[in-house]
């Protein structure tokens, strides 16, 4: 097939992008380099060092022989751009990755809210729009979030996508329905994830196009098969408080002697995928487009789930790193339970990766040949999701001063 990957140069978007050029697709890469952007702004690096992307193209090219073409379009602000690109080069699919991923930064300030909101939804609307303008019948694949579900505990296990009902007639009887599962976002990101549903379920209805939409667990590690061709083929990897995924960051805090950060009692549950399975999903998912006329397809993509002071301790264990316990800052439940089914990558032949020590300590030995290009005070998560809960979070850098809130 050829490919669009929208924000192919991103943490899941690079590594995607080198998987299904391997596999022998047309691969295009099509981002506005925008998470490099929050870098400079954040005064944060990727752990690893990163080069250009037009360097990572080149060395995949004389590696393997394969060609990945880089397009710099912004899909929120150039829609006559993209509407042109799209016309010419009419792909047979479309991944869209090209969306601001991390919550903390969404709750910053009001310009990162307005950032994230203008940024994610209108990179949407305008991918869908031009699609029906084009009248492009390509498969589109978005990556969306387990977050679009909440983290509130049902007692049941949270099916895919959608939940069978039964509403009550006007002769009082009972109408069974299937509707989306209801959306309970807990930060601007998290909600602009929904908007993204409503616009999928619009435009299926309305214009038959083809939707994939993968709910997606937090990801960690940071190898796959492909990244580990060449030093410079490398993926990202963030640790700071805004962009770092909490298992990552436990594992290069250990890795640096930087006591594990956990927030409130760590009884939140969360979803975890890794890097590797998270790029088999894409690729089935490719592979198994619903029809023309369906409605949007739905997948769960996560492995397991773990409540994040059982990882801390799993780390703790393993590395002999020290726990600090820290005030939270996410409005959120202090404890929640989280069951996810799964059963459709399952039964399209996924094998999950599942947390296992070897990986764990290869995320570490990752960490630790890079520890020399950590900013320290960049690791504490700061960014609160209310006023009142910004006076109460712990900044010291060093962690000298953490105390404990239990």
């Amino acid at each position: 097939m050829k490919i669009a990957i929208m924000g192919g140069d991103g943490f899941v978007g690079w590594p995607t992008s080198l998987h299904l050029s391997n596999a022998g697709h047309e691969v295009h890469i099509i981002d506005n380099l925008s998470r490099r952007w929050i870098d400079t702004e954040l005064g944060v690096q990727s752990l690893t060092p990163m080069d250009s992307i037009q360097e990572r193209t080149r060395i995949w090219h004389a590696e393997t022989g394969r060609k990945i073409r880089f397009h710099l379009i912004d899909l929120a602000k150039d829609y006559e751009l993209l509407k042109n690109w799209l016309a010419e080069h009419r792909p047979d699919a479309i991944v869209h990755f090209a969306e601001q991923r991390a919550a903390p930064y969404s709750m910053k300030t009001d310009r990162h809210k307005n950032y994230t909101v203008n940024n994610n939804v209108n990179a949407t609307h305008n991918l869908l729009n031009a699609m029906v303008e084009l009248d492009l019948d390509a498969h589109l694949v978005h990556l969306g979030t387990m977050g679009v579900y909440g983290y509130s505990t049902v007692g049941a296990a949270i099916p895919e996508g959608y939940l069978p009902v039964g509403i009550k007639t006007m002769d009082g009887e009972t109408a069974s329905q299937e509707i989306l599962y209801p959306s309970n976002p807990g930060s601007i990101y998290h909600m602009t994830k929904c908007l993204d549903q409503l616009l999928f379920q619009f435009y299926a209805k309305n214009d038959a196009l083809r939707i994939t939409d993968l709910h997606q667990g937090i990801v960690w590690g940071t190898h796959t098969d492909q990244t580990r061709r060449h030093p410079q083929l490398v993926n990202r990897f963030d640790y700071d408080g805004d962009y770092g995924t909490v298992l990552n960051r436990f594992l290069i805090q250990a890795a640096i002697g930087y006591p594990l950060t956990v927030h409130g009692s760590g009884g939140q549950t969360r979803a975890f995928i890794h890097i590797q399975d998270s790029v088999r999903c894409i690729e089935i998912a490719l592979n198994n487009p619903p029809a023309r006329g369906d409605r949007v397809e739905i997948f769960n993509q996560m492995t397991e789930t773990h409540r994040v002071r059982d990882l801390a301790k799993l780390i703790s264990s393993m590395t002999g790193a020290e726990i600090a316990w820290l005030p939270n800052p996410r409005k959120e439940a202090a404890e929640n339970d989280l069951v996810v089914r799964n059963e459709k990558f399952l039964g399209l032949g996924l094998e999950p990766t599942t947390l296992k020590e070897g990986l764990l300590e290869e995320v570490v030995d990752v960490a630790k040949k890079f520890a020399y290009r950590v900013d320290r005070s960049r690791v504490p998560a700061v960014s609160a999701w209310t006023k009142d809960i910004a006076g109460k979070i712990n900044r010291d850098p060093e962690g000298k001063s953490l105390k404990s809130v239990s």
